[in-house]
């Protein structure tokens, strides 16, 4: 079998080009610094003379996640990105798709904030993303991507997870992974699904409806409470499967550390070369990845703390996943965080740092 070529591209350029292959029927998208290469690269590419991808630069990020809406609800795999503020504005539509229990795709290439801030890389959107920033009791299926691989990787897992459930999915990057070119093999080509497949395959959707069938009405809406109360208890134990069944994480150096760094995103890159630092000096320390923001792995990092001395949790904010870290590990172990603002990328050196000043008491 003949090796796959690994292509030098962005972070941005892969989401791109893997949703192509990977059989996707729509984009819909606004331009946002550092996102705005996904819909360049999609333009240039011009699947709609290959695949019959539909590529479509919206009026406004509230528009463009009203056509992931719609396109969704017919059975469609269609996607949108934007950056911070942008997916702000799109809070509305993502509530919209839970409560009416459509799939779809969102990206989200973090820039700082809060409000329109900087162009700069961050991951403050955590409680945006993990918490549902719509209204009401829902959750977003949330990967959170440290490479150009799993930029290119996460599509398609992120399409099949949210089809699956049929729940909206977010692949919650940051300007530094969107931004960086390294290597990347990119997926084999999928067919898009005809209507007949969509029909037998969804038989929520709307769309290939035969004349014996009433269309599905996709809505978000009911006025009788007891009816918006099942409604909800049924959205609550779908939420209890995902949490059950899709926990995604990674470890590296655990088994002998001392102390455990939680890091996700460029975060984690950045966190791998502080471990290497600490060990040089004879810190052992070891890297937890959440791989999925929500379902969160409290399970894993709880039983991964057992024993150990503390947890440093790193991240691009001021503070955001290290609550879910304290929930998880609930004072078992001293939790504490490091972290920069404004979009200043820390140095692994500054990670070493707070790991001796906060838990070694160096």
């Amino acid at each position: 079998m003949a090796e796959k070529e690994a292509i030098l591209m962005k972070g941005n350029e892969a989401i791109a080009h893997a949703a192509i292959r990977c059989g996707a029927d729509g984009y819909f998208g606004y331009p946002i610094t550092p996102q705005s290469e996904v819909l360049e690269t999609l333009a240039a590419e011009k699947p709609w003379e290959t695949t019959g991808m539909v590529v479509l630069q919206a009026e406004s990020e509230v528009a463009a996640i009203n056509m992931i809406y719609g396109g969704a609800g017919a059975g469609k795999r269609v996607l949108t990105s934007s950056s911070s503020p942008g997916v702000a504005l799109m809070q509305e539509g993502i509530a919209y798709m839970a409560g009416s229990e459509i799939p779809g795709l969102i990206v989200n290439v973090q820039r700082g904030g809060p409000g329109l801030g900087t162009i700069q890389p961050s991951q403050s959107d955590y409680f945006q993303a993990t918490r549902g920033g719509g209204n009401g009791d829902y959750y977003v299926i949330v990967l959170a991507p440290n490479s150009v691989q799993e930029m290119a990787d996460f599509v398609d897992l992120a399409f099949e997870l949210a089809f699956k459930y049929r729940n909206p999915a977010m692949i919650l990057s940051d300007g530094v992974i969107g931004q960086m070119m390294e290597k990347v093999v990119l997926p084999e080509q999928k067919p898009r699904k005809t209507e007949e497949e969509i029909r037998r395959l969804y038989p929520w959707a709307t769309v290939g409806r035969t004349p014996d069938r009433q269309p599905n009405i996709m809505t978000s809406l009911e006025l009788k409470p007891e009816v918006m109360e099942a409604r909800n208890l049924h959205l609550q134990a779908k939420y209890a499967e995902i949490k059950e069944k899709e926990v995604r994480f990674e470890n590296q150096n655990t088994d002998d550390a001392d102390y455990i760094i939680v890091a996700f995103g460029s975060a984690a890159r950045i966190a791998e070369k502080a471990i290497e630092l600490a060990r040089a000096e004879g810190i052992k320390v070891g890297l937890f990845r959440p791989i999925t923001l929500w379902p969160f792995p409290e399970k894993q990092i709880a039983q991964l703390a057992q024993g150990k001395k503390g947890v440093l949790v790193a991240e691009i904010n001021a503070g955001q996943m290290v609550e879910d870290v304290r929930l998880a590990i609930n004072g078992a172990v001293p939790v504490e965080h490091f972290g920069r603002l404004g979009g200043i990328v820390p140095e692994p050196e500054e990670i070493v740092s707070a790991l001796r000043t906060k838990l070694m008491g160096k």
